[in-house]
């Protein structure tokens, strides 16, 4: 009975062996192809991540965060997202005086066409453009770093994954030795069966 219990266990074990190895494969390949996506499509930007001059005339929390990037031409996620949120988001706040789009977008629209002829209304339309674009940009960049941050995930629980398969693996062989000792067991104290007359 021992052993049958053990061989159902073991049996079972490999089932979800099997799956924690598929879903460890799977995931392996989803972080290798968004690894693969992301690098592709980002150093097709051309952009270089800013370093001197450029950093100097960042504040100063945003220019250290950048510091470690200096250079570098942006194809990771994380320097999308240090670009967009420590670059483009500083740059933005200084034209507007940290207005949103939306802000500025709601004081252009709220003027009547003599005003937005004006050259304050021009700046202005000027300024609403400005920031529309760096909002797609910068939004497009946090789209990259946000598929980075899955990609790396993908890539802990692929680890996860494949590691718990092979543990449960090597338990399922140790439950399957110890059916057989438990069998034999089994068979070496059994009572004896007591002959019948007939």
């Amino acid at each position: 009975m021992r052993s049958a219990f053990d061989k159902l266990i073991s049996w079972m074990g490999v089932a979800v062996a099997v799956v924690l190895l598929a879903v460890g494969g799977l995931t392996a390949w989803a972080n290798s192809y968004i690894d693969d996506q992301v690098h592709d499509q980002l150093s097709m930007q051309g952009i270089t991540m800013p370093e001197g001059e450029a950093l100097a005339s960042l504040p100063k929390a945003d220019a250290d965060a950048l510091k470690q990037y200096a250079g570098s031409p942006l194809d990771t996620g994380p320097e999308a997202t240090a670009y967009a949120d420590h670059y483009i988001l500083a740059h933005m706040n200084g034209m507007a005086d940290g207005q949103t789009y939306n802000e500025v977008s709601g004081q252009y629209l709220a003027l009547d066409d003599e005003a937005k002829a004006s050259e304050e209304g021009q700046a202005l339309g000027q300024l609403r453009q400005s920031m529309f674009m760096g909002n797609t940009l910068r939004g497009l960049l946090l789209y990259g770093g946000a598929f980075a941050t899955m990609g790396t995930i993908a890539g802990y629980a692929s680890i996860t994954a494949l590691l718990g398969g092979a543990v449960l693996l090597i338990l399922v062989g140790a439950g399957l030795i110890h059916a057989r000792k438990a069998k034999k067991e089994e068979l070496a104290t059994a009572p004896a069966a007591v002959p019948t007359l007939a």
